[in-house]
């Protein structure tokens, strides 16, 4: 039996038993994801100060992100298809996030809908995540049903206007439900534990999308629809439209450049998140946790900093907040623990990040989160 210490270790057990296609779409960016590889790698450089003989009793992770409890500063970050990484996975997962007491982000390209989710965890308020299209009747209509699905924050995403290439998607013939190429077929063959998975399911199409639409009735026409529906004129006038119509707390993902940060401030967001979209859009964009101290000046007295992209560990977790994030999401390293075992994988993963969380902030002399800082990293090894 495999013993989990890792995320790298959910990781490898995901490339056994997700299908190829389903594996590459999570664990990819676009052309050729340098920035992808960036999330990740620079937080390599940035070194703690090991610190001793400090009372390390009543240590505690618990904060507030846009002023709601939390276990640790992480969010499971919105991620489209998860219910294609395994069976109901957004329900799965939404309910690993509820016992852990960390928020949940159902993305709008989930399997499994709002309304799925909100059944499937006893209506525990989650956050959603919002993409804007052309139809905004639609919009319309699904912010009012994460209203009635009593979601606590709503996350609009700006950074998806237009697509980002990402290779090994075309490579792979990405649909959902899967293409039934030979390859494809024999692929899936071989993880017969996703295979019972899915048999046992109605939840293989995008549950948000498909019968909330006119004239979006089943995948086919799904694909028309949604090729033609995000909008390149998506602006800041929209993001104000938004907030009135929620009306309560707001995220604005997709955040790079200081000018950008302001604008959300002025458009009355509640918090930003420091993001790239996983190394997913723009390749050749800076990594996160290189950008995030220069967004934390630029805006950080007057709206809450988070940040995503790269999170492996909860060292990371540490870096981050160190540098003025004021929480943090996670997608792959979730996705990774729930392609590998299903509900009791998301919860192993939070576990992992949670005890190198606190065990690495033991190290550094702090015993809450709310005095951490730079100080608890070595000058010169982290960005400014």
């Amino acid at each position: 039996m495999t013993v989990i210490t890792n995320i790298e270790d959910l990781r490898r057990l995901a490339v056994k038993r997700v299908p190829r296609m389903f594996y590459d779409y999570a664990d990819s960016g676009s052309w050729t994801e340098s920035t992808y590889r960036a999330n990740t790698d620079d937080f390599a450089p940035i070194k703690f100060r090991q610190r001793v003989a400090v009372n390390m009793l009543g240590r505690s992770t618990a904060t507030t992100m846009i002023d709601q409890p939390v276990a640790m500063p992480v969010a499971i970050a919105p991620t489209g298809l998860t219910g294609m990484q395994h069976a109901d996975g957004e329900i799965k997962a939404a309910r690993a996030a509820k016992a852990f007491g960390v928020p949940f982000t159902l993305s709008t390209m989930s399997i499994c809908s709002i309304e799925d989710v909100a059944a499937g965890t006893d209506n525990h308020p989650f956050w959603f995540q919002l993409y804007v299209m052309r139809d905004r009747d639609f919009i319309e209509r699904l912010i009012d049903r994460a209203k009635a699905a009593n979601c606590s924050a709503l996350v609009l995403t700006l950074d998806l206007q237009i697509l980002g290439q990402r290779h090994k998607d075309l490579k792979n013939g990405l649909s959902a439900p899967p293409k039934l190429t030979l390859g494809n077929i024999l692929n899936m063959a071989s993880k017969p534990r996703w295979c019972m998975g899915m048999a046992g399911t109605k939840r293989r199409e995008f549950g948000n999308i498909v019968g909330h639409v006119s004239g979006v009735d089943d995948m086919g026409s799904l694909s028309d629809w949604t090729a033609k529906q995000f909008d390149p004129e998506l602006n800041w006038g929209d993001v104000e439209w938004i907030k009135k119509r929620w009306g309560g707390k707001l995220i604005i993902k997709g955040i790079l450049d200081e000018e950008d940060a302001r604008l959300a401030v002025a458009s009355g967001a509640d918090a930003i998140v420091v993001s790239n979209h996983g190394g997913r859009q723009l390749d050749g964009a800076e990594s996160t946790i290189a950008v995030l101290p220069r967004i934390v000046a630029a805006v950080g007295k007057d709206i809450e900093v988070h940040m995503d992209g790269g999170i492996r560990s909860g060292q990371d977790v540490l870096k981050a907040m160190a540098l003025g994030a004021k929480g943090t999401y996670v997608g792959r390293a979730f996705l990774y623990g729930l392609g590998a075992m299903g509900e009791a994988g998301v919860t192993k993963t939070l576990e992992i990040i949670h005890k190198e969380l606190d065990l690495t902030m033991a190290f550094c002399g702090r015993t809450q989160m709310a005095n951490v800082d730079t100080s608890i990293l070595v000058p010169g090894t982290f960005p400014t």
